[in-house]
């Protein structure tokens, strides 16, 4: 195994499960995903195996599970059964094979590998790129940093909620929300992944009353808020909507990032400066198992590359199937820089999914940090005391943190947090 790292190669890690000798697996997984196939061919000389071919870099064997995750045909054929050994095995590929091409890079660590007939499981977990190639790509146009000017927001965190119900209202009963929300205080304001371009509120006609109720309380806050607004669409329509809301002085647009796919975002990317709003809703069928699809630090890295500036990381305790561990992993991989000696490209991660001022000493204990876009639609709207009441219970919910409080003991000086606490009740 050739442990070699430098500026022409990325690499890739993944989890297999086999009932073969993981190394050989790993052998195939390299050539399948370069220059070879499965047996050498006419052409496929040493001196092009040398230049495109994919090295092995590590394959460490973990416990062997008694079934397998997925069923095999071509195991099946050859009646070949457990136990099923796994393994976390890394590859080297050669950047010259793909290029500044985030799709093929995509294909190039993914790919048929989910295909291949020798796993009986296959997850691919990280990719890691030097900083030359990853110059190459799309970057944040704002980011953290560029988020918060905008926002207004020097420091603390960035508190957001979600227009509901998600679909159904018109484009002036979501405009009278918005500016409802903008009075009680809220810095930021999405769609729902499934409010687009609907016949009842299109965006031709919704963005403009939107940005109607923003203007309107910019004054008065001293502050514009931030509204993203789903233009998940075919790649002309999100460009010609993006410029409607530049053109109404807004700030974001939100894409769903798994139907548009790389080269919609990437070509969204190069024609906005607007922030860029990830949404990743589908992303469980990539990762709910655990031996099968995309980890999420695999998943970020390349949707990075396509220029994103925030990305959904689901919630600590929240309502969803991944476990707090997959959530944290997700935060703190946002706030990292994808090449330790390169560009700042942190973008900012967007908590959602059952969230409330309960659920901010989970957060806070899992990044220690304010760089967060922490969004409650139920937690903010349906506190008793209204939205500005609940926006202000998650406020004093990480001023408690900051200070090394409780949040019963902050609750007896901030009526909101007692309120929500007596309200929403425990964790």
């Amino acid at each position: 195994m050739n442990a070699r790292v430098n500026d022409e190669h990325f690499e890739a890690s993944y989890l297999i499960e086999t009932p073969l000798d993981p190394e050989k697996v790993a052998e195939i997984m390299a050539g399948e995903q370069s220059c070879g196939t499965f047996i050498r061919v006419p052409g496929e000389n040493d001196d092009l195996r040398a230049r495109a071919r994919a090295d092995i870099v590590s394959v460490e064997e973990v416990e062997p599970v008694g079934q397998a995750s997925m069923p095999s045909a071509w195991l099946e054929r050859k009646a070949i059964g457990g136990p099923f050994r796994r393994a976390h095995v890394t590859i080297r590929f050669p950047v010259a094979n793909v290029g500044a091409n985030l799709s093929t890079l995509a294909a190039t660590v993914a790919g048929n590998l989910f295909d291949l007939g020798e796993v009986t499981g296959l997850r691919l977990e990280t990719v890691s790129l030097p900083r030359r190639f990853r110059e190459q790509f799309c970057t944040p146009s704002q980011g953290v940093a560029g988020t918060r000017a905008l926002l207004g927001v020097p420091s603390g965190p960035m508190v957001g909620s979600i227009i509901k119900p998600n679909v159904g209202l018109s484009s002036d009963e979501i405009a009278r929300l918005v500016g409802l929300l903008c009075e009680a205080g809220i810095d930021f304001i999405k769609d729902d992944e499934i409010a687009a371009d609907p016949v009842h509120a299109p965006l031709a006609e919704r963005i403009p009353a939107v940005m109607a109720e923003v203007r309107k309380r910019e004054d008065k806050l001293g502050r514009k808020v931030m509204v993203a607004f789903n233009i998940t669409d075919e790649t002309d329509a999100m460009r010609r909507h993006a410029d409607l809301v530049a053109r109404e002085g807004g700030s974001c647009v939100m894409a769903s990032l798994n139907w548009c796919g790389f080269s919609a975002i990437e070509t969204l990317r190069r024609s906005t400066d607007l922030v860029l709003h990830g949404h990743r809703n589908g992303y469980g069928a990539f990762s709910r198992h655990e031996a099968l699809g995309i980890g999420f630090s695999a998943y970020q890295t390349l949707w990075r590359l396509a220029g994103v500036d925030h990305m959904h990381v689901h919630g600590l305790k929240g309502k969803f199937a991944q476990p707090d561990a997959e959530v944290i992993e997700g935060a703190q991989a946002c706030l990292s820089k994808l090449t330790p000696d390169g560009i700042d490209d942190r973008v900012l991660p967007a908590f959602s999914s059952g969230q409330w001022a309960g659920t901010v000493p989970a957060t806070w204990d899992a990044i220690k940090s304010e760089d967060v876009l922490f969004m409650a639609g139920g937690g903010v709207m349906g506190h008793p005391g209204g939205p500005s009441a609940g926006i202000e219970s998650i406020r004093e919910a990480f001023a408690a943190m900051r200070a090394g409080e409780t949040l019963e003991k902050r609750a007896q000086t901030a009526a909101s947090l007692r309120e929500a606490l007596d309200f929403f009740g425990a964790v």
